[in-house]
């Protein structure tokens, strides 16, 4: 599977032109159009993007979200999410997307996955914006879209503080269409930044290729590396989201088996070991219990 660490290696691969900027890239959608791969396979890339689709036709995967809502769509790509598409080339709208060195850059950005929860590869659906949302999102696009076009000495302070105005539209949009109750109990709490880091170690810990005990699907594993007791880790996500500790770890694991299934070739046998199951009948067993369904059985219904 592709793997890109920049964004011009990105543009090059789906076929369209160089970005302006290293870490940084704005695009309209009907300006890729001539030229985009309209299929692209199964990939990863180390960048976040928000999206606006208005139209457009065909079908895009993010992680395991397949099924886009019909009118225009707020979408998203995360870091080390599998990421396909079979598109017409029929799309509108907008997207950004940004490096880990733009949020280095950043003065306001620095607590991103805290600030704008959606933004965590478990959070990233896909949602339907109104009419009257649509004109608001357009209007911070087609801003920072200008401002890339003719870069100035202080375009990286303008592009960041229009980055954030879109950030904070989206996060109250996105509250709008999801649920409230568990979004907003969470941004009330104190221990929200522990949540966070937790949330973001279950995230990035299944991509390091030195892990390799099964221990990562462990409370203790997550607790060691936070430097607090498991009692104590489970009790703070369980008293913020109302799940524990190894639902949350388990649901990110599922998450990832769903999007191998339905973007790879991979075997179940090396599904199972890449996310560091002992045995493939372990995995199976796992994956079963929390979807009735065997891998196999998931992967040939295509169900998401």
């Amino acid at each position: 599977m592709k793997h890109f660490k920049t964004i011009k290696a990105y543009c090059n691969a789906i076929n369209i032109t160089p970005p302006k900027q290293d870490f940084f890239d704005i695009r309209r959608f009907e300006d890729n159009m001539a030229t985009v791969l309209p299929k692209a396979e199964p990939f990863k890339h180390e960048f976040y993007a928000i999206a606006i689709k208005v139209e457009g036709s065909g079908k895009a995967i993010s992680g395991h979200h397949s099924d886009f809502p019909n009118g225009a769509t707020v979408f998203f790509n995360i870091p080390f999410q599998i990421i396909s598409w079979d598109i017409i080339q029929d799309w509108q709208g907008y997207y950004l997307m940004f490096s880990k060195e733009f949020i280095v850059k950043s003065r306001y950005l620095q607590k991103l996955l805290t600030d704008f929860p959606y933004l965590k590869i478990d959070q990233s659906q896909p949602f339907l914006v109104e009419p009257k949302e649509v004109s608001t999102l357009l209007s911070v696009y087609e801003a920072i879209f200008e401002e890339n076009q003719n870069l100035k000495e202080d375009s990286l302070q303008l592009i960041e503080a229009h980055v954030l105005v879109l950030l904070n539209f989206v996060k109250r949009f996105f509250k709008l269409q999801t649920d409230q109750n568990h979004l907003e109990s969470a941004f009330r709490k104190a221990d929200i930044n522990l949540l966070s880091r937790f949330q973001t170690l279950i995230e990035t810990s299944f991509y390091q290729t030195k892990i390799t005990s099964k221990r990562i699907h462990s409370t203790s594993f997550y607790a060691s590396q936070l430097a607090i007791h498991p009692n104590h880790l489970n009790a703070i996500v369980k008293q913020i989201t109302g799940h524990t500790a190894k639902t949350h770890i388990h649901n990110h694991v599922l998450s990832l088996a769903k999007s191998h299934l339905l973007q790879t070739q991979m075997s179940v046998k090396e599904i199972a070991y890449a996310l560091h199951f002992d045995s493939p009948n372990n995995f199976s067993s796992f994956f079963k219990k929390l979807t009735n369904q065997t891998p196999n059985t998931f992967r040939k219904n295509g169900n998401l």
